[in-house]
Formats: C-alpha cells, structure tokens, sequence
C-alpha cells in the first residue's frame, strides 16, 4: 500500500482518474473532499458512497465513521451489520450507539471489539440479546472504554461488572438500570477498580442494599451523577455514606426510595453543596425541616422533583424562593398542602424573573386562580402543570396567557352533564356517559 495522505492511502487516490468527469471531482483535492464527508451522517455517508466509485472509496473510508448512531435502524439491524461495520472502521471508530437494536448478540460484539479496540462510548441500550460475555469481550479488547450503556439488558449479572474492573479502568460512566440481577458484590468489585467512574445509573436494581453504598461512597469521589430510582431497599445510612464520600456530586436521584428521611437532605446541604438536580419523588417522609437545611446550603439548585412528597407545605417554596436563584424546574404534583401564598412566594423570588422555566401543580387541591396571577411575571415559564385542580378555571388561564403567550398550560376540565329536560321523561346523558 502506498504512502498515507491524512488517513488514505495513495492507491485509494488513484481512483479518482480522468474518466471521473464529475467538476467537484477535478477542483477539490482529495483530501479536502475526505475532510468535508468527515462531517455527513450515517444516512448521506451511505448515498454519497452510491455517486461513483471515486466517492465509495472516500465515502466508506475509516476516518468519517468515528461516531455512529445507529438508532433509528434499530430494527434492520442485525449482528453480521455489526461485524462488518466494525470490520470497516476499526480503530478509527470511538462512539457506537446501538440502543434497541434487539437482534444483535454476544457473538456480533465480541467481533466488534475485536476490531474496535479505541472504542470510547458504547450504548447498548435495550439489547435484550447480550451477556456477561459481551462484557467479558469488551474487558479483553477495549481498555480505553469510558462510557458504557447496558440499561435494560436484564441477563448481566456481577460477573460482567468484575469483568469490567479488570480491562476498563478508565471507565467514567456505566448505565446498568434495570439490571436487577446485579448486588453489592458487583459493585464493590466495580467502584474498586475504576476510581474514575463520574456517573453511575442503577435505577430498578432492586437488590441493591445500603452496603452497596458504602462501597460507591468510599471509592468514588469524582462522582458527579448517581441514579437510585426505585432501589427501595436503601435507607439513610447507605445515602449519608454517600454524600460523605462524594462531595461533587451534582444530580442524584432517589425517587421511589420510601425510606429515607430529612436525614438525607441534611447530608446533602452539609457535604454536596455543587448539587444541582434532586429527585425524591414518593419519598413521603421528607419535611419542610429538611428542605430547609438543604436550601440554605445548596445555592446551585436548578430541578427538584418532590412529587408525593406529601408532607411538604409552603414553607418549603418560601425556603427555596430565598436560596435557590437558579431554579428552573419544580415539580409538586400531589403535594397537597401547597396553598397560593407558597406560590406567591415563589412568583416572587429571584428564580421567577429570568430562570424558573417549568412547574407542574397537578393535583394541589389548594391551588386557585391566584398562583396563576403570582406567577404571570415569571417570563421564563415554559410550561405549568395543572390537571386535577379544581379551584383552577379557564378564565385564570386565559389571563395568564395575556402575560406570558407563548407558555404551555397542561389542564383538564371535566365536562359539564346538561340540565334534564323540562317536561321530558327521557334521561339525558353527558358524552362521556354515552362513551362509556
């Protein structure tokens, strides 16, 4: 093969000859023409790869397949796809999405990492098909793996976390969501080999108990993003360690967890000040106490979703109004003690003028027309939440659009069942009962 010209070899330029008559072809060097396919996508790539020989050579050159996303094929794709993608690539390829592509196996991967040993993000999102063996070939031949997705591949077990601590040390980032195989082993084995890991998403592992935890807590201090979804096993002690051990940390999500407490909140005002996202969903037992100690020392705030954080009142929107300037997203549905005046509060706060973007107020019974006046002067609002409340009419909507006319508004009006006839014998019915 001849002398390389930015990544193609000489031989390949020799196809371009004067029988190519296209004027792009005759003006443009080759390897300009290379640089400017390097930007096209998957789709344009494979039409451009059609035009003539001269652009199939350049067209399917390693170097423009270095990020591929290969989603919206997922159901062509199968595992001789795979195979040959990685054959063409090789170590030219760094970023591979193949999320809900269900036909590709262990067997297809193995083959791709093989080929694709600089491989640096790797979805493999929703691939039902896939084993510890898949994570077993990706330990082998690809240590410079820093992002790795298997949400949804319900057979991994421990032994592809083990697998993954011993060949991917630089891993920064690992989804294993509904992955409920997996227990503390795995994860100690994991956060033990790999102390650069920033983002860590084990929402639905549901064997996950607070000694998990402890292992995230004691070796992960570049933590940055934890989801815990809907692992109902942990409590405060496991949550505390953490905070303790992760004082980066930014997001965390602990929705469904029914037992913590404010003692969580507590931690997280005394040791995570940087944190930006908290969703605590259907944590029931959480208080104004402890939303208050956590607005007093995390400044930085921008998304809460406290829904069915039942016991919260106004108190908390004042607490957050005061201290959190960058609030953009609030979520109380179903906080049902929330009244107009915590709104007021918040209309009213130095996150209302030019940050809250998105609030959702469905099912606050105490909530009437005049949150909606409160809050006509937030001109970043988006969109605002409000099915089930019933003190909400059309007419405070439709002066809250005066103001801001661009803002979504999510309502439901239930409708109105006709007066009966005077005089008549025949029972009359709304829609909905002639529906049903």
């Amino acid at each position: 093969m001849g002398k390389e010209v930015n990544g193609v070899s000489r031989s390949r330029f020799e196809m371009f000859t004067n029988s190519d008559e296209a004027v792009i072809n005759k003006k443009l060097p080759k390897e300009l023409l290379l640089r400017i396919f390097s930007f096209l996508d998957v789709v344009t790539l494979c039409r451009c790869a059609q035009v003539s020989r001269s652009w199939n050579v350049l067209a399917l050159d390693g170097s423009n397949w270095q990020r591929i996303d290969l989603f919206d094929f997922q159901r062509d794709i199968e595992g001789r796809v795979v195979e040959n993608i990685s054959k063409r690539c090789g170590g030219f390829l760094r970023k591979l999405s193949l999320r809900g592509c269900l036909g590709v196996g262990d067997t297809a991967l193995r083959t791709f990492a093989q080929n694709c040993r600089n491989i640096e993000l790797l979805s493999l999102n929703g691939c039902t098909k896939i084993t510890d063996s898949t994570c077993n070939s990706l330990s082998k031949f690809c240590p410079k793996l820093k992002h790795l997705d298997l949400a949804s591949c319900t057979s991994i077990t421990n032994l592809s976390l083990k697998a993954l601590s011993e060949g991917c040390p630089l891993l920064e980032q690992l989804n294993i969501s509904w992955c409920d195989q997996v227990t503390k082993d795995g994860i100690q084995a994991l956060v033990r080999s790999c102390p650069g890991l920033k983002g860590l998403f084990l929402k639905g592992c549901t064997q996950l108990e607070d000694e998990a935890l402890k292992h995230i807590g004691a070796h992960c201090p570049e933590l940055v993003t934890l989801n815990l979804q809907t692992c109902s096993q942990i409590t405060d002690e496991g949550l505390i360690t953490i905070c303790r051990g992760c004082h980066r940390l930014q997001s965390l999500c602990v929705s469904g967890c029914a037992n913590i407490t404010d003692a969580i909140l507590h931690a997280l005002g005394q040791n995570c000040p940087r944190l930006r996202i908290l969703e605590v969903a259907r944590c029931s037992q959480l208080t104004d106490a402890g939303f208050t100690a956590l607005a007093r020392n995390c400044h930085e705030l921008e998304k809460m979703d406290l829904e069915e954080c039942v016991q919260i009142t106004d108190g908390t929107l004042i607490q957050l109004s005061i201290h959190c300037p960058r609030l953009q997203v609030l979520s109380l549905s179903h906080c049902e003690l929330i009244t107009d005046d915590g709104i007021r509060h918040l209309g009213s706060g130095p996150c209302a003028h030019d940050r809250l973007e998105v609030i959702e107020l469905d099912n606050c019974p105490l909530i009437t027309d005049a949150s909606l006046e409160h809050l006509k002067s937030c001109h970043s609002l988006d969109r605002i939440e409000l099915y089930d409340c019933q003190q909400i009419t059309r007419a405070g909507i439709k002066r809250l659009r005066t103001h801001l006319p661009n803002i979504k508004v999510h309502a439901y009006f239930a409708p109105v069942t006709p007066p009966p006839s005077v005089g008549g014998s025949r029972q009359r019915f709304c829609r909905c009962c002639v529906l049903l």
